[in-house]
């Protein structure tokens, strides 16, 4: 049903979406995005394209319109007889908003309800009636993430992190990583301006091999199992293009490959990055004038 590498290496970026299946809806959905495919890896439809995102919450909107009215009562009944009580839940006529902190790990269990959407008007995140059960298996999840979030709660946890051990251990890996440094076997060189995993910094593209070699005490906090003959290679994060057109892995990366410390990346791994890498794009895009 799906060509998955097709789509691993479309130089397009993409967004995925997820609902119930219903041969009706997925016929609506084909309709509406021909490109789309379904991804077996990420059990999501993935539609190509710039807009996508925004399309696929207009499509999102006017299908929660459509919702069978006995799914919709059902839903509805089932939140009178348990509601949740939350500061972040406010009831609507069609369902819920859901206002909270920026927290990745409330997008990402919203993006997992069916038909859950982001409404810019509202700056806030709807989920229709009928999709109620599935918010309520997940909102433990969510207001607890929402609640870390809380601008009060990081100030919190910062300061009473501050004059610790852990606080100290914490700038010295800043410190480690803004060198944009990376061990690697001198025997075992990875390749150079190609995207690769690696241990200790995820997804990075290695830009040179300095030659200096590496003194196994002076990194043993932040590279940890060095015994072997290790020289320094300079490292820079990928692009969204590097990214897209890296063809991953079918496997897992080895043992070998872990203790050497750099590796062709999975899908798995790939997919994140992918993110964060437009998101990152995006904030620049947001940031430079010449693009306004």
């Amino acid at each position: 049903m799906i060509d998955e590498n097709k789509n691993v290496t479309s130089d397009k970026p993409q967004e995925t979406v997820s609902f119930a299946f219903d041969r009706m809806i997925v016929a609506r959905f084909r309709e509406a995005f021909p490109n789309a495919r379904w991804s077996d890896a990420l059990k999501a439809w993935t539609v190509p394209g710039v807009t996508a995102r925004r399309r696929i919450d207009k499509w999102l909107a006017s299908e929660a319109n459509r919702h069978d009215p006995y799914e919709q009562e059902r839903g509805r009944d089932a939140y009178q007889f348990e509601p949740i009580l939350s500061p972040y839940l406010d009831v609507i006529a069609t369902g819920f908003l859901i206002r909270t902190p920026y927290s990745r790990t409330v997008v990402d269990e919203l993006r997992q309800i069916p038909f859950a959407r982001w409404n810019g008007d509202e700056k806030a995140w709807e989920v229709p009636y009928a999709s109620y059960d599935n918010l309520q298996h997940r909102w433990e999840v969510i207001e607890r993430a929402a609640e870390r979030a809380e601008p009060e709660e990081r100030r919190k946890r910062a300061q009473a992190r501050k004059g610790t051990d852990g606080e100290a251990k914490a700038k010295r890996k800043v410190s480690e990583r803004r060198k944009k440094r990376l061990p690697v076997p001198s025997y075992d060189l990875p390749p150079l301006e190609r995207a690769v995993a690696t241990s200790a910094y995820g997804i990075v593209v290695l830009t040179e091999i300095t030659g200096e070699l590496v003194d196994p005490e002076e990194v043993a906090e932040h590279h940890p199992g060095i015994d072997d003959e290790r020289v320094w290679a300079g490292w820079r994060a990928a692009t969204l293009d590097e990214l897209v057109h890296t063809w991953p892995a079918r496997t897992e990366p080895s043992d070998y490959e872990r203790l050497r410390g750099w590796w062709q990346p999975t899908l798995e791994e790939l997919r994140p990055a992918r993110s964060m890498a437009k998101a990152r794009e995006r904030r620049r895009a947001r940031q430079d004038p010449a693009t306004r």
